[in-house]
């Protein structure tokens, strides 16, 4: 089948979803422009602090919740059960499932003075909840960052371009902040800097390419410590320093990457190799249903969204009426690059097992260098050699946000539940909460990340599904419709704990036991917030949602 037909449909669909289903969920939450935002009437300099436009808000936004979560998993999924199950899954589960679920997060936290997901759940279901809720989130959000600095530090040792370019990214945004919010800078002059700046680092990293001397092995450690002390301190920096900046000009690179990408698909628009569908059973993998929901993760349904959405995003928006652009097209615009991502690897690669081929690209080098040769393919009529490249310095970028972003978040959270909820009083202190962040995650990103994978998805789609039951419970308090979000809450709340049992039993086998308490403990937080949300229903509307 040609690969720029299917694109043509995936792109038109999602572009309707938006369109239509965006507006009926904004009518749904009753978006007001006239009502002040936490970040106008919260205002502290730190975290609550309203974008000087809503474009800038959207590119950190949508950093945030990119990452390269939209390519590796559907790049996995592709390979295990076809592209035709996972670009079904990509279009509809984005405009009914992951759209809803990220646009229903912000909007619950703008109206619960900026506050999170897990704040929220007790304001409506109580103590346990919150504590149950917030316990599940921060084990979740602890293997989000494992994962993600594991990738990162891959990709940094299999491509030493990438190093000045992706480092080199960091002083950029710093002054980048400061041309935006300390010398009011005109924004397109302050995004044109820090744009040439980043194409200068770009050139150099590919002249100047950083390898270690040590070795694979020691060269990932070292580069995971590197990306530690990295998550540390900008997850604790005031947000205009680092994070909105690098944020914003992150998204123009991906924008930029995603554009030429599809430009290429409509050039070569080679035909798809892979195969369409390869069966509902995998042996490594598990079968069609749960895995395929749980293993393509962040492009169709992102449990890490809504703590983005109500962790930075909603402490940032200056008005509502850019909620739906923010909420709702950020998650429609992360499925169009997973789109490509499928495309990318399903048509630009060959499929057997020659050199270079799909599957044998995937096993020895991982998902992100795939799709880079892939991306290569596609763009090689006018980047040439060095397509796989700029796609891999894209990425890593938004694996950077990402990391920082989810540090920031799991920093909320230890001093919401550890240090006002449980009175463990060392972790209401900043410095010492991200510390203990960091130096967990590390230590579980030592482990084979494809191992964690699975369970980082598992546990990601559950917050997923957990998030929908809450704001299904919000809605219902409001006197609101609830069937929008409570179906897709059902669906991923059954799919992904099916999915944590079977990969309980298969990482027993495989004597992984400190995973398999993870997943046990998921388990059983999330069957506890089921049955409290469940009751909190059955009390009817309250017309009011309290914070």
């Amino acid at each position: 089948m040609n690969s720029l037909t299917l694109a043509a449909a995936a792109c038109a669909a999602l572009y309707l979803g938006y369109l239509i289903y965006g507006r009926f969920m904004s009518r749904l939450w009753s978006v007001n422009p006239d009502r002040a935002t936490p970040a106008v009437t919260r205002r502290d300099g730190v975290d609550y602090v309203p974008a000087r436009n809503w474009t800038v808000l959207f590119g950190h936004h949508f950093a945030s919740i990119s990452g390269a979560g939209p390519i590796v998993g559907p790049v996995l999924a592709c390979a295990v059960w076809g592209w035709f199950p996972s670009l079904l899954w990509l279009v509809f589960g984005a405009i009914f499932l992951g759209a809803v679920h990220d646009f229903s997060a912000l909007m619950a936290s703008l109206r619960a003075d900026g506050h999170s997901v897990a704040e929220i759940a007790e304001a409506h279901l109580g103590h346990r909840v919150r504590l149950a809720f917030g316990s599940f989130v921060w084990v979740a959000l602890v293997l989000v960052v494992a994962v993600f600095m594991a990738v990162a530090a891959q990709t940094l040792v299999m491509k030493p371009q990438m190093v000045i370019p992706a480092l080199g990214l960091i002083p950029v945004a710093i002054l980048a902040g400061f041309m935006l919010y300390r010398w009011q800078v005109p924004t397109w002059l302050a995004t044109c800097a820090g744009l040439g700046a980043l194409a200068a680092l770009m050139v150099i990293g590919y002249y100047v390419p950083v390898a270690l001397p040590w070795g694979p092995k020691v060269n990932q450690t070292v580069w995971m410590l590197v990306l530690a002390g990295y998550c540390y301190f900008a997850s604790i920096a005031p947000v205009t320093l680092i994070l909105q900046p690098r944020d914003y000009l992150s998204a123009f690179l991906l924008v930029f990457g995603v554009a030429a990408g599809y430009l290429g698909l409509a050039l070569t628009h080679p035909s798809l190799h892979a195969p369409a569908f390869q069966g509902f059973a995998n042996p490594q993998q598990g079968d069609l249903w749960p895995m395929l929901f749980v293993v393509i993760a962040c492009g169709a349904i992102s449990g890490f969204h809504s703590l983005v959405a109500g962790g930075t995003t909603s402490k940032q928006i200056a008005n509502e009426r850019h909620a739906t652009r923010i909420g709702f097209g950020g998650m429609i615009a992360e499925s169009a690059v997973s789109v490509l991502a499928v495309l990318a690897v399903a048509a630009g690669l060959t499929w057997g097992r020659g050199a270079g081929s799909y599957d044998v690209v995937l096993s020895a080098k991982g998902p992100l260098v795939a799709f880079a040769d892939g991306y290569a393919s596609l763009t090689s009529p006018f980047f040439g050699a060095v397509g796989g490249l700029i796609a891999l310095i894209i990425l890593n970028a938004f694996v950077l946000t990402t990391l920082d972003s989810a540090t920031r978040i799991t920093r909320y959270i230890s001093e919401e539940l550890f240090g006002r909820g449980l009175g463990i009083v060392p972790f209401r202190n900043r410095w010492f909460a991200t510390a203990v962040v960091v130096a967990l995650a590390a230590w579980v990103a030592f482990l084979p990340w494809k191992t964690v994978w699975p369970l980082f998805g598992s546990s990601n789609q559950l917050i997923a599904g957990l998030t929908l039951l809450v704001v299904t419970v919000v809605l219902s308090r409001l006197g609101k419709p609830t069937l929008y979000t409570f179906l897709p809450a059902l669906f991923m709340l059954v799919t992904t704990v099916a999915a944590l049992v079977t990969q309980s039993f298969s990482l027993w086998r495989k004597g992984h036991y400190a995973l398999v308490g993870i997943a046990v403990l998921l388990v059983i937080l999330a069957l506890t917030m089921v049955a409290d949300s469940l009751m909190a229903m059955r009390r009817g509307p309250s017309g009011t949602a309290p914070a």
